[in-house]
């Protein structure tokens, strides 16, 4: 748990589930607060049986719950919200993605915490948002890269794809802590009195995710064609296999780089002089006739002296890695990325979250069994496990 760092002395009240909100309360919580993660006592969080990879316990979980207490509570028994209501009382934050209208169910809408717990800063992650056709929709990561266009745009022509991580999820919780920590922010400088409250949906996240794309066809009236690691908006820019039998990926962003590109990485002065590929308009016009040139040159080299020509002539290059190849990569080694966290099924390693705050370690605490910390939460609101007042 954490007791420094710039959320320290904040405690969040997580009912949650899969991504989204616990990527929320985990960013929270790598930033020093307290989270009290309440599950069913049957089974808890659905994420820690997605899988059992690590050690008995899913992979999403493990990644999205480090340093959380594990609360479980039957909420759908009045002893079991009267405890979640002792929680909320000296809770300042309750995030939740629940599905629609559970929160109203249960009489713990953002409506009703302004009236139960008027301190309380409510958030609520959900698909689509209130107020649309959709509102009643369950939403997944999936469904809602599907719905915003997000499919659309990644993959091949023909051959719509998601994306691989869940972005849908990972942002909006990303979103939801960002706002939390501005509310938190008005409050601590005295002009944040009262109820708030906090509405993020998968949907809306998305579709500003899909802001260069809608833009584009806003203005143009074209659904951009999907380019496979590749952007419609660019070019060149893509991978390229070597003739080591490895891809690399080189991408320019502007003209001048073009001409670095042609005439120092590749050795074609004509190519740079080509009208064709004189703007990014038309080098993305003719991708294909550019694409072939480069592969080309690309396939006589191996990978270590395309990289090393690139990076000479200042331009941007990566090496496509598997998961497997990052596990090992150099870059995170060498910056001391990684951590052990404890779960219970022993140690596990696990990277360091992205900001690095001067001065600030994140505590990268354990994951929680399920129910592991109920006694002792229990106990701190006078209340044994058996449920007598202490």
């Amino acid at each position: 748990m954490g007791t420094t760092g710039p959320l320290a002395g904040i405690t969040v009240v997580a009912l949650e589930q899969a991504v989204s909100a616990p990527m929320c309360t985990r960013t929270l919580g790598d930033f020093g607060a307290r989270v009290i993660k309440v599950e069913n006592p049957e089974g808890g969080d659905f994420a820690r049986h997605y899988d059992d990879v690590v050690g008995g316990l899913g992979a999403h979980f493990v990644w999205a719950n480090r340093g959380k207490e594990s609360v479980a509570l039957d909420l759908k028994t009045p002893a079991g919200m009267a405890v979640l209501h002792r929680l909320l009382d000296r809770a300042d934050v309750l995030v939740s993605n629940l599905t629609p209208g559970a929160t109203a169910k249960l009489g713990i809408s953002p409506a009703d915490l302004a009236v139960s717990h008027p301190e309380l800063i409510a958030v609520e992650i959900d698909g689509y948002g209130a107020g649309g056709p959709l509102s009643h929709k369950r939403a997944y990561d999936l469904l809602v890269q599907a719905e915003s266009g997000a499919c659309a745009t990644t993959g091949l022509p023909g051959a719509p794809a998601k994306a691989g991580p869940p972005i849908a999820d990972v942002c909006s919780g990303l979103y939801a802590a960002l706002s939390v920590m501005a509310l938190l922010h008005e409050r601590a400088r005295g002009r944040g009195d009262g109820p708030a409250a906090v509405a993020v949906s998968l949907f809306d996240t998305m579709t500003e995710l899909m802001g260069y794309s809608l833009t584009y066809t806003r203005h143009t009236g074209v659904d951009q064609e999907p380019v496979g690691m590749g952007s419609p908006a660019v070019a060149p820019y893509g991978a390229y296999a070597t003739a080591d039998g490895h891809t690399v990926v080189l991408g320019t962003t502007n003209d001048r780089e073009w001409q670095r590109l042609a005439r120092e990485l590749l050795g074609r002065p004509d190519l740079a002089d080509d009208a064709r590929f004189a703007t990014n308009s038309g080098r993305v016009e003719h991708r294909s006739a550019l694409d072939a040139e480069i592969g080309a040159w690309c396939a006589r080299h191996d990978l270590a002296h395309v990289q090393d020509s690139a990076d000479a002539a200042g331009i941007g290059n990566s090496r496509l890695n598997s998961p497997s190849n990052v596990l090992a990569h150099p870059q995170l080694t060498a910056r001391d990325r990684w951590r052990r966290v404890d779960t219970p099924g022993g140690p596990v390693p696990a990277l360091l979250p992205p900001a690095v705050l001067s001065g600030y370690e994140p505590p990268m605490g354990a994951i929680p069994a399920l129910g592991e910390h109920t006694a002792a939460v229990l106990a701190e609101l006078g209340i044994s496990d058996e449920g007598e007042v202490l």
